[in-house]
């Protein structure tokens, strides 16, 4: 018979292929971006919270605080790289008060965490007590990361547009919070069960807003294609208008008139 253990472990080997999937999907947005080297509406707060989530399990999963997690270490530290790309772009790509954000909320999240690694190593003397208070701030923080695309959300209800909201990372969130959970539970794991079935309700609610606000969405940008098409059209008008040479001068003066004789 098939052990508990064997089960969640495999459990945990396809969450950490759906995780991937998760940490990739953005790419299709971030290589638009740097085609246009422009971050337009995009919102920075996903891939920064996703940034804090990822160093945060890293150092959960860490043999010094909580032991045999090396499913959690390995897909959260490629996590992290992964992230790190992302928010590298999105500084390259962004400028004056949105690019000073994103930087300072970079430089907030190390100093956080590599404060928080010196403190509950040192002052936390067992796996119980430092994988407890770790266990705590990832949830809070695994929280964020869930529920940071309530940010663009709130940009979908306001535009009633879900352009901004890509349906592809929508999936792989949903797909990857119902591995997490799933694994949580075999053997129970309070601090990896809560953010993780958080995440399969916040993204059921994306795909709510997808489901709601896409043929809307079809039609807006319709519309902003029309529009393109008519404003191109007019400019090509009035450049073939000053083009166009004006007409000789009528030197008629009424003829016909005769001499007079």
């Amino acid at each position: 018979m098939v052990s508990a253990d064997t089960i969640r472990t495999a459990i945990g080997v396809i969450g950490n292929g759906t995780a991937l999937v998760l940490f990739l999907s953005p790419v299709p947005t971030f290589v638009g971006i740097w085609k246009k080297r422009a971050v337009e509406q995009y919102s920075p707060i996903p891939y920064v919270a996703t940034l804090l989530n990822c160093m945060m399990w890293v150092l959960y999963g860490l043999p010094l605080v909580h032991p045999h997690s090396m499913l959690v270490v390995t897909i959260n530290g490629t996590g992290m790289l992964i992230q790190l790309t992302y928010v590298a772009l999105f500084i390259l790509c962004s400028a004056g008060a949105v690019r000073r954000r994103v930087v300072l909320l970079f430089a907030a999240e190390v100093a956080f965490v590599v404060a928080l690694a010196a403190l509950v190593l040192t002052l936390a003397h067992t796996h119980e007590r430092r994988s407890m208070l770790v266990g705590i701030v990832s949830v809070f923080f695994g929280t964020g990361m869930y529920a940071a695309p309530l940010s663009v959300m709130k940009l979908v209800i306001q535009t009633k547009s879900v352009e901004y909201m890509p349906l592809f990372l929508s999936l792989a969130s949903l797909a990857n919070s119902i591995c997490w959970t799933a694994y949580a539970l075999i053997r129970f794991d309070l601090y990896i069960t809560i953010p993780n079935g958080l995440g399969v309700l916040f993204a059921l609610g994306q795909l709510g807003l997808y489901a709601m606000f896409y043929k809307n969405t079809k039609q807006i940008m319709e519309a902003r294609r029309r529009k393109a098409d008519q404003q191109s059209t007019m400019m090509e008008v009035v450049t073939d208008a000053s083009a166009t040479p004006p007409p000789p001068p009528n030197n008629n003066n009424g003829g016909g008139g005769g001499n007079g004789y």
